[in-house]
């Protein structure tokens, strides 16, 4: 949603919530077929699978800053969103990392960094992911090229 995905969904991610002591209460109240859903069609999934980058919690930013008095919504930056993908890999996955490369747009050595230094040394088995990562930057230049190619356009490494 922040970054303009246009998808729908009926959830919404959630890697943590603070403070710890809210979270059994908060999770019971926004559940699928909780309260939340049932007012507003909108329940909280905590996300299990996905490893973000070791320094996200630096990068987060507020979706909705002064809308909400005790709540506050945060969002992953466009690379850790990426990042969190990896492991799962699956065919939305990737079109949302190709989406965010395309919007953002996405400086791939910075991508590659980050995996190198906040993600890679975490991971259950990172030379799969070594090969995933490789692919999905790959497919990223490989659209680039097209896009350059149509356009006549020289390419634009931030692109």
């Amino acid at each position: 949603m922040l970054y303009g995905l246009n998808r729908p969904t009926a959830d919404v991610d959630v890697l943590e919530i603070a403070p710890l002591s809210a979270a059994n209460a908060f999770a019971q109240v926004a559940m699928l077929g909780g309260p939340l859903y049932k007012k507003y069609g909108i329940y909280l999934d905590r996300v299990t699978v996905a490893q973000p980058p070791y320094e996200y919690e630096s990068r987060l930013q507020e979706m909705f800053p002064a809308t909400f008095h005790h709540l506050h919504l945060m969002a992953l930056d466009p690379y850790d969103l990426a990042l969190t993908k990896l492991e799962r890999n699956i065919e939305r996955d990737r079109n949302d990392v190709r989406y965010l490369a395309r919007t953002v747009p996405f400086d791939l050595e910075l991508l590659r960094e980050r995996y190198r230094t906040e993600q890679r040394p975490y991971l259950g088995n990172p030379n799969r992911e070594d090969l995933t990562l490789q692919l999905w930057i790959d497919a990223i230049e490989e659209e680039r090229a097209a896009e350059s190619n149509r356009s006549g356009l020289p390419i634009d490494p931030y692109r």
